[in-house]
Parts: C-alpha cells; structure tokens; sequence
C-alpha cells in the first residue's frame, strides 16, 4: 500500500520537473533567437556607419559628387548611392531571404548563421544611406524609441494568453498592401501617401512584433535535436530582425530630421 501511495507524488513530481524543463528550455531558446537578432542588428549598424563614413568626405579635394543636400562623396559614395552597383545592395538581400526562408531546411546551421550574418552585413551597407539623408541625432533617438516600443510588443507577444495567430493573415495583407502602395508612391511621390504608408507600416510591424513572438514561442519543442532547435532559432531571428527594422524605418521616415 505504501508503494501506491506514493505514485501520485512521484507522478506530481514528474511532471513538475518536465514543465521545468521545458520553460528552462524555452527561456533558452528565446535567448538564442534575441541574441541571433541583436547580432544581426549589430552588424547592420556597425557596417551602416563605416560604410557612410568612408562614402563621405568633407573635403572638396576627396569628392567626386554630391548629393542634392550637399554631402560631398567620395568615389565609393558615387558608386554605392548611384550606380549600378546601389541595385546589387538592394536586390541581394532580397534574394538571400527568399533564399534562407526556402532552403533553411536543408542547410547546416553553421551555413544558416552565415547567410544570416552576410544578409545583415549587405543590408547594412545598404542602409548606410540614412546617414545621408537623416541626422545622427535624429537616427539615435528613433533607434531607442523603436527599441523600447519593439521590446514592449515582443513582451506582450511572449506572455499573452490570447492566440494571435487570427491576427497573422490581416497582418500579412496589410504588409502586402504597403508594399504595392509604396511602389506605386515611387512614381506618384506623393508626401501624404507617403506619410500614410509610415503610419500603416509601424501598426502593420508593431502588430508582427508580437505576432511573430508568440509564433516562435509556440513552434518550440523541446523534443528538437540541435540542427532543428537551432535553425528554428535563426529563421526566428530573422523575423524579430526584419520587424524591428522595418519599425524603426517608418519611425525614422515619420519623426527624423532631414539633413
């Protein structure tokens, strides 16, 4: 009698300790994929600047153009922000996602990070052009207040009870319209839709931040063998990447100061 009655203690404890194991296990995840995506944030930054720092001069002898606001570039600066080569650093990022989200299955997590890693650093070069256009002061405050309000949502993401994956398909359309939107804003130029399409684009971010936090959070398992685990971590990554630049792009857009 005494062997049975224990067996509910002994199963209690058993389940405790698997539930332990797995919110230990999740908490580890969830760390890999923000640490993921604050690499990736900083290799975007670090290149960013280095990138604007040795596309402009501010002496006359270096320059070989200069933008309608004045700064003067050099000949790397004329080649990134004009020529052809301006259209590689746009489009192959583009293809390297396309590329990550269809084969990650069937790549090493070593060759994931490293797509990853390269995708963030072309991006960066790319995006070396705010500095340019916006103030450094400007670009500075924007990054924190995208930070808090990305780390606010991916919060509410990760604790809510509330399934949000009704919202995932709106959210998606939505994405989809200020795609086409913005396309069309490139021969229209319109400051209005324009402005329209930067509030539309934070909600549309804000929204996927959470969205894609909870997603993460429930495609965890704690059953994945390491190749799994860590490409769920990096293709997370990449997600929180993509929102949080994308928030802090229409934010810069809406609040910057032009130079």
């Amino acid at each position: 009698m005494a062997n049975y009655d224990n067996q509910p203690a002994r199963f209690g404890a058993s389940v405790g300790g698997a539930v332990s194991a797995i919110d230990e296990g999740l908490r580890a995840h969830m760390l890999r994929v923000y640490n993921y995506m604050a690499i990736g944030l900083g290799i975007t930054g670090i290149l960013a600047y280095v990138t604007y720092s040795l596309a402009t001069t501010t002496d006359p002898s270096q320059s070989v153009g200069q933008m309608a606001n004045g700064v003067m570039l050099t000949s790397l600066g004329a080649a990134i922000y004009g020529g052809p080569i301006m259209w590689v650093l746009i489009l192959a990022p583009l293809a390297m996602v396309f590329f990550l989200s269809f084969r990650i299955n069937k790549l090493s997590v070593g060759a994931a990070q490293t797509t990853f890693w390269l995708y963030a650093a072309l991006l960066g070069i790319s995006l070396s052009s705010i500095f340019v256009v916006y103030t450094a002061q400007s670009i500075t405050q924007v990054f924190f207040i995208s930070a808090a309000t990305f780390g606010a949502m991916s919060l509410y993401g990760y604790t809510t009870k509330r399934d949000l994956s009704q919202f995932g398909s709106f959210l998606i359309m939505g994405l989809i319209g200020v795609i086409i939107a913005m396309l069309v804003n490139i021969f229209l130029q319109s400051s209005a839709l324009g402005f329209a399409i930067s509030v539309i684009g934070v909600l549309i971010f804000v929204g996927l931040t959470a969205y894609d936090t909870q997603k993460i959070k429930t495609m965890y398992s704690a059953i994945d063998d390491g190749t799994v685990a860590g490409r769920k971590a990096i293709m997370g990554a990449l997600a929180l990447y993509l929102d949080f630049l994308n928030i802090f792009l229409f934010l810069l857009q809406l609040f910057g100061d032009r130079r």
